[in-house]
């Protein structure tokens, strides 16, 4: 996936919803990061795909992601605990 591909997945992400991103490595296990509300930064001039949770910014590396899963908070909170 391109960094403009994930951003324009990614645009619905107002901080209404979480975000669960998986990302795949060399090993056989993805490593997953949930962003509870996300919300997609504005692009900058460093071209990066950024999403915060109002507090934390998280840089998504485009070409590492697996899947997003994104939906409602409580879709997603299983995975806080």
């Amino acid at each position: 996936m391109t960094t403009d591909e994930l951003r324009a997945a990614l645009k619905e992400l107002t901080g209404g919803r979480d975000a669960t991103f998986a990302f795949h490595h060399t090993g056989e296990q993805a490593s997953l990061l949930l962003v509870p509300n996300a919300m997609l930064v504005p692009e900058e001039g460093d071209h990066m795909v950024k999403v915060t949770d109002g507090q934390n910014i998280a840089i998504i590396d485009a070409a590492s992601v697996a899947w997003v899963r994104i939906g409602p908070p409580q879709l997603n909170s299983h995975l806080n605990k």
